[in-house]
């Protein structure tokens, strides 16, 4: 299965000012399969430690940091072959089972610029809050990666062709029923199905639904074993209120975060840690308040405000209990919660483009599901589950503060309007991928 990723690791390879690359992301998002896949393809030799899986390799960092005894040692007793720069690929992988291996980096960077050096891991972030670790700050090159985007899914499960035409397709054209018949389908099999690629998988060799959902329970299972073997005794069951209660929160008609609601009488500074262990480990994103929209959102931001989404659309199905034959073909009783499935997998296709988000609120009024300033200027985003594009707080921000863009992300076809000084771009939500062409 492609991956969007392989591009930017093309690019890290041929840089000039190359540093060790440190790929965090999720567990089982396929970081493994994606760096394998690409040393394969890109290098001579590819030479691959796993520090989860070999204690042992952890005492090669334990005396000192001298690099051409750490490769020796990897080389000549890790693997019996010598580990040359220019022609091997070093990954180090589940890096956060060794905080010396993390610290490492700075000195490959240092003094064997020469050598292609990956470090991956689903919890670097924890491995520190765990242990004192120097973090090589300013000596590794840094990527995210998130489980498979909808134009990923759309490709593994025979659709390459669609997504080629979209990305083809002259931006203000209005889509033809030949893709967006196939492409709304398409869009509710990855609501149900998810980007997780052994789910992906799953769902292309066998097209049933039952053996995608057994392999979601497995990586459910998975997730919640992981708070117990690394997560702080004292926070694991607080971490666990907290992943219990996400379905329920976004359940609730403004989705906010509500820690009272988690347990009564549960205040923030008491579970501040935990949440943080979870966005850390990747497992739930946090959206955070701004009532000033103003450049840059990041400073504006009120960040003790905020809704909390799942990495992954098909997990939270899962979790939500809902049937898959509810989103399939439709019920007229799935509504609330159906807007807040459709705004999880507007942000985690955000995420997926590296394009940061917050949302906004005027006095409980009005409300803008995202905000974003990767474009010239900031950028509201509203979404919507089905065809309806009414948007009366995308009305009332236009009027305030007079953006130069503005998106309606629905079920509805391409389209612009201009109000005023202000662009308003009606996006299909399965053609989110190609938001950045708009932004520009």
């Amino acid at each position: 299965m492609k991956r969007n990723i392989m591009t930017d690791l093309k690019e890290w390879k041929n840089r000039d000012d190359r540093k060790p690359l440190l790929l965090t992301g999720v567990r089982q998002c396929g970081k493994t399969h994606i760096i394998r896949k690409f040393g394969e393809a890109e290098f001579e030799d590819v030479a691959y430690f796993n520090f989860e899986e070999d204690e042992t390799l952890g005492s090669a960092f334990d005396h000192d940091y001298k690099i051409a005894r750490i490769l020796d040692d990897l080389g000549n007793i890790g693997r019996g072959k010598s580990i040359v720069p220019g022609k091997t690929l070093l990954i180090l992988d589940e890096i956060q089972a060794c905080p010396r291996a993390l610290t490492s980096l700075k000195y490959f960077c240092e003094n064997q610029r020469d050598l292609h050096v990956i470090a991956a891991g689903s919890l670097p972030g924890v491995a520190i809050g765990k242990e004192i670790v120097s973090f090589p700050v300013g000596k590794v090159n840094r990527m995210r990666m998130y489980p498979m985007s909808f134009d990923e899914f759309v490709s593994a499960d025979g659709g390459e062709n669609l997504i080629t035409g979209l990305k083809k397709m002259e931006a203000d054209r209005e889509i033809p029923a030949l893709y967006s018949v196939p492409l709304i389908r398409y869009l509710k099999l990855y609501y149900l199905i998810g980007g997780m690629p052994e789910a992906v998988k799953k769902w292309v060799e066998t097209h049933q639904m039952e053996k995608v959902i057994e392999i979601q329970d497995e990586i459910l299972q998975d997730y919640a074993d992981d708070f117990g073997k690394h997560a702080p005794v004292s926070e694991i069951p607080k971490i666990r209120m907290i992943w219990d209660s996400i379905p329920s929160q976004l359940a609730k008609d403004n989705h906010k975060f509500v820690f009272s609601h988690i347990k009564s009488g549960c205040r923030a500074r008491d579970l501040e840690d935990a949440m943080r262990w979870l966005v850390d480990a990747g497992l739930i994103y946090q959206l955070h308040l701004t009532e000033k929209p103003e450049i840059p959102l990041s400073d504006m931001a009120d960040y003790t405000s905020y809704k909390v989404y799942m990495a992954d659309t098909g997990l939270l199905c899962r979790r939500s209990k809902v049937h898959y034959r509810t989103i399939l073909e439709g019920d007229e009783q799935f509504v609330h919660y159906k807007g807040a499935l459709t705004e999880n997998y507007v942000l985690s296709q955000l995420k997926s483009l590296n394009i940061s988000a917050w949302y906004w609120t005027s006095n409980s009024k009005a409300e803008i599901d995202f905000l974003t300033d990767e474009g010239e200027t900031i950028c509201p985003i509203e979404v919507k589950s089905a065809d309806n594009t009414k948007a009366k707080s995308l009305k009332l921000f236009c009027e305030r503060y007079q953006p130069r863009k503005a998106f309606k992300t629905s079920l509805k076809n391409i389209g612009m309007n201009q109000e005023n000084d202000t662009q308003i771009w009606s996006i299909p939500l399965y053609n989110l991928f190609n938001i950045r062409r708009y932004l520009v």
